[in-house]
């Protein structure tokens, strides 16, 4: 479905009533011919004085924040006349932002090198880029040098000249010129370098500028880490006239950001949704940020847990601002919430396309689809970023031509969602994030908002996984409020409620907190596999002790690839699906003389349970003792060693 530009205004005005009333200035759509550093320099002009960054150890107003980039232009300029893009080395901070903005007023374009990435990575994208001089400070030298390995030239701006002028250069800069190149994180393959030129930059800021009221008046976070995220929270205050608060989670922690956020009395809180969560949730009970106008949250699907986060711990003047944006695309929706907005499904929409964007949904063949039809998102804008960095072939995939033969291209974006009757766009998470689990196709994020709408969870991600038999199966990981979670049985039953059998978890796995990317995401590639000893639950272990049990509890452990298996443990507690469950009733058929077949692990749901059964049921008295003796005789039996010794058995049957 994809709606004229005219009716989704209309609707889009009819729904959010709700935003932002401040004053502002608007963000004229012909300022974004320009370059960003003409439009920061513009900024200086109007408010020298006023406040442009502060940090723990450092307060500049914008004609400092601007007579430090120019120093660090000239000095570019001054050894360095290569075209290629300049890589900037600096932990979150002033000398991040004075080095970005240096590297744009001297016409070049920078990539931002992320620290709390793995070194392997570093080192592909400084090869990948091709950059020939890294930019940085007296604190990350070593690391520089080890980086440069004698190929690349380095600058410390911590040791500039001091006789360098700090006038603005003054070059005459294109808007088609390259700005800057985010590489993305590379959680699901190696860091892609996404381009972005300054005009298509600036038109993004200008539609955030004017959805946000973003004002002079504006106290704005920075918490992402060096991405694109953080490079346009920059650019959204500095390029109007606020302040900018940058706040190193990596060396702060997550503990002190709710305090930070009082302390620095911040107006405008920009984050992705796993940061949210985690700088509220430690709150005393009624503790409230007063000073926050609004939260601008995105980057993962929201839960109705989080509105109602934000409900209990924000003002009523405060707005609640679910956006949809990726790497390659500008903010592409926006769904804003008050305190009186109700959200009736677990998924939070994201909201109306913002000005400059078509919203599709495509199916496998890159058909358009109607109402309430799930598809790809694909994002038609003149205003994309321009491709991927020295790879044509992707470039070529994911951004394709208008297929209406318009001259915007349309950029394939790999994330699932619908339309709602009335243009809202719905998330539904990445098409990665899909499994197939014996034959069903499920959505992982439906499981996760199951599991986050139960009150004492606060964080959870959900994984499909391979067995050893290569089947998929789901683990979810979940972080308690308490620190208590309930059990698996617990937790199995809750779901129950709102979920089918196949989309419920066969493991669960409890930690402190979930592993995240530098961007603040979860880092699924970090969660652990499950533990295959038992999980801590209500029912105490009992061993195994007759020949019978223990060939059961070994064979249940064969098949399911788990240790530790009590013989009171039910086999619902231990992630046993109906898969899995049909496979222990065939073996168990196979390898005991039975009178009766057993149909369903349900009328014998846990080791002893069984044990009896089979005795009950054994063709002869005793037999079944016989068979399990025989079993036992041989150390370490796989499931094709138990049916090789069966054979002889089963011919005196």
């Amino acid at each position: 479905m994809n709606l004229s530009r005219k009716d989704q205004s209309s609707r889009r005005l009819g729904y959010h009533q709700i935003g932002p009333t401040n004053p502002f200035e608007e963000f004229k759509k012909a300022d974004v011919e320009q370059s960003i550093a003409g439009r920061f320099e513009h900024q200086v002009c109007k408010y020298p004085q006023r406040l442009a960054v502060k940090t723990k150890s450092q307060r500049l107003t914008y004609d400092e924040l601007n007579r430090i980039s120019n120093r660090a232009a000239h000095a570019v300029l001054a050894c360095y006349d290569d075209n290629e893009p300049i890589a900037v080395l600096f932990n979150q901070g002033a000398g991040l932002i004075t080095a970005s903005l240096g590297v744009l007023k001297a016409g070049k374009a920078y990539v931002s090198i992320d620290l709390s990435l793995p070194r392997a990575k570093t080192t592909h994208i400084l090869e990948h880029v091709q950059s020939r001089l890294i930019l940085t400070d007296k604190d990350h030298l070593p690391l520089a040098h080890e980086l440069a390995a004698d190929r690349l030239k380095i600058l410390n701006l911590d040791e500039m000249d001091g006789a360098l002028p700090d006038e603005n250069p003054g070059l005459s800069i294109s808007p088609d010129q390259i700005a800057y190149i985010n590489y993305t994180s590379g959680s699901t393959g190696e860091p892609k370098g996404v381009v972005w030129n300054h005009r298509n930059e600036l038109f993004g800021i200008r539609c955030k500028t004017n959805e946000l009221h973003i004002s002079p008046e504006d106290r704005i976070s920075l918490v992402r880490s060096n991405n694109v995220g953080a490079t346009r929270d920059m650019f959204l205050a500095l390029l109007n006239g606020a302040a900018l608060f940058p706040f190193d989670l990596h060396e702060e922690g997550l503990a002190h950001l709710g305090d930070w956020l009082l302390e620095e009395e911040i107006t405008v809180y920009t984050c992705v949704a796993t940061i949210f969560r985690h700088s509220v949730q430690g709150l005393n009970r009624n503790r409230r940020f007063p000073n926050i106008r609004l939260i601008h949250i995105g980057g993962e699907p929201l839960s109705k847990t989080d509105v109602e986060l934000y409900k209990k711990h924000f003002s009523d003047e405060c707005i609640f601002v679910n956006r949809y944006s990726i790497s390659e695309t500008q903010a592409v929706s926006y769904y804003f919430i008050d305190k009186q907005t109700e959200i009736n499904d677990e998924r939070v929409p994201v909201g109306y396309p913002l000005e400059g964007n078509e919203i599709l949904l495509l199916d496998e063949d890159r058909n358009k689809l109607g109402v309430n039809q799930v598809g790809e998102i694909a994002v038609k804008s003149p205003y994309l970023a321009l491709g991927y960095w020295r790879q044509p072939e992707l470039t070529s995939a994911k951004f394709v031509a208008d297929p209406e033969g318009a001259k915007e291209r349309v950029y394939l974006t790999g994330d699932l969602g619908y339309m709602r009757h009335d243009g809202c766009l719905i998330h539904l998470g990445r098409k990665d994030f899909q499994a197939k689990i014996r034959g069903h196709r499920v959505e992982l994020p439906e499981i996760e908002m199951a599991l986050l709408a139960i009150p004492v969870i606060k964080q959870v991600a959900v994984v499909a996984r391979d067995d050893r038999r290569a089947d998929k199966r789901l683990v979810a990981y979940v972080v308690s409020e308490s620190g208590q979670a309930p059990t698996s049985a617990e937790l199995r039953a809750l779901l129950k409620e709102k979920l089918p059998t196949y989309m419920l978890p066969s493991f669960f796995v409890v930690m402190d907190s979930l592993p995240l990317t530098p961007s603040g995401k979860v880092d699924r590639r970090a969660l652990p596999p499950p533990a295959k000893s038992r999980e801590k639950t209500d029912m105490s272990y009992a061993a195994a002790n007759t020949p019978v049990e223990k060939v059961l509890v070994k064979l249940w452990a064969d098949i399911m690839g788990i240790e530790d298996i009590g013989i009171h443990d039910d086999f619902s507690e231990r992630g046993v699906d109906s898969l899995l469950s049909a496979q222990i009733v065939s073996r168990v058929n196979d390898t005991f003389p039975l009178k009766r077949p057993l149909n369903t692990l349900l009328e014998a749901p846990t080791v002893a349970n069984l044990s009896k059964f089979i005795i009950e049921q054994e063709t002869l008295p005793g037999q079944s003792e016989q068979v399990a003796d025989i079993l036992l005789k041989i150390d370490d039996m796989s499931a094709e060693e138990i049916n090789r010794v069966l054979e002889e058995e089963r011919g005196t049957r």
